[in-house]
């Protein structure tokens, strides 16, 4: 289900990975009444291939209820895009996915990036980090996500300039020792 008319919705995503501390973060009866009280309406997450399913705000074995701070919430796995419920969505809470990540900003909506600790390496890290000092997002670990978004001013962030994409990929490509060719 994707947002109504006249909901403010939240979209959490972790893509097709694994990423149980976001889900675990987002999963509390503190982070449905910030989002409340910052006027959002409906959390929708997409948990991907983990085994941890929301189950402090929703109901034993429901995928979508009302929780008790008013806010609408429903969870899935998988989607075959997720186009639609970024689009819709007021506010996007992600993994530090690089898909992810400028696919949120090239559709012009605020983002939350949230680099996976457990990964070997700190790419998301790296990546979550230079878009919040360019401020198109803030970038927040899993147990410093409800300050985030307690302190949260959408108004601060600036838009993402869809032509820094490529250095931004041109830099990655370097650290990772891919070298592209040149027509």
């Amino acid at each position: 289900m994707v947002q109504t008319r006249g909901q403010r919705s939240v979209f959490v995503t972790v893509g097709t990975t694994k990423f149980e501390a976001l889900i675990k973060a987002v999963d509390t009866p503190e982070f449905a009444a910030a989002l409340a009280a910052k006027g959002y309406s409906q959390l929708i997450i997409q948990k991907g291939a983990g085994e941890y399913v929301p189950c402090k705000l929703l109901p034993a074995g429901a995928t979508s209820a009302e929780h008790a701070s008013g806010l609408k919430v429903q969870y899935f796995d998988f989607s075959p895009s997720l186009s639609e419920y970024i689009s819709s969505a007021a506010l996007i809470i992600s993994h530090a996915g690089s898909g992810s990540i400028f696919e949120t900003l090239h559709a012009g909506k605020p983002l939350i990036v949230v680099p996976n600790p457990l990964l070997m390496d700190n790419h998301q890290a790296e990546l979550g980090n230079h878009l919040a000092a360019m401020q198109a997002v803030v970038c927040a670990a899993p147990d410093e996500l409800l300050s985030a978004v307690t302190s949260l001013d959408t108004s601060q962030l600036k838009p993402f300039p869809a032509k820094n994409a490529c250095g931004i990929i041109e830099k990655v490509d370097d650290f990772m020792g891919r070298h592209r060719a040149t027509s």
